[in-house]
């Protein structure tokens, strides 16, 4: 009897692994930014190009900025930003884009990329955008008979 071929492709992980690599190197934007918050300042000459996906859910930015950038957008932290506040899940900066102030939040999993040109520092990031949850077209219909455990949703959609 003879043995099937040996395979050389790596058998399909049930672990995530990419996925808690990308949310690993996301850390270590949050924990430079916390730091930059912290000091007060960026070091040296150090700044930093940041892209995101406008339409990441989570993202909080002034609506003609959005029409302006309807998919991704790239900030610069360098001179002329303020009030930068690191949360855990995402971090919230004011800046201004043709003399005009603007304060964006951007969730840390909308991030498509980090560079820190001064030292040549770079990391890029697979963005999974979520899919959208279907609205209802109106709240589903209860019904069950008074002191069952059983209950039957009906949901109906408007034509």
């Amino acid at each position: 009897m003879t043995e099937p071929p040996e395979s050389h492709e790596p058998p399909d992980s049930l672990i995530p692994y990419d996925e808690i690599v990308q949310d690993c190197l996301r850390g270590v934007v949050r924990r430079v930014l916390g730091d930059v918050a912290a000091s007060g300042g960026l070091p040296g000459g150090h700044h930093f190009f940041i892209a995101f996906r406008t339409r990441y859910p989570g993202v909080d930015m002034p609506k003609h900025l959005l029409e302006r950038y309807p998919e991704e957008m790239t900030v610069v932290l360098q001179h002329r930003y303020w009030d930068l506040a690191v949360l855990d899940e995402h971090f919230e900066v004011g800046l201004t884009f043709n003399q005009v102030p603007a304060k964006l939040s951007i969730p840390y999993k909308a991030i498509s990329g980090f560079v820190d040109p001064a030292v040549n520092f770079a990391l890029q990031f697979a963005v999974n955008m979520p899919e959208p949850e279907p609205e209802p077209d109106e709240e589903p219909a209860v019904s069950g008979e008074p002191g069952s455990n059983v209950v039957s949703f009906d949901f109906k959609r408007k034509k």
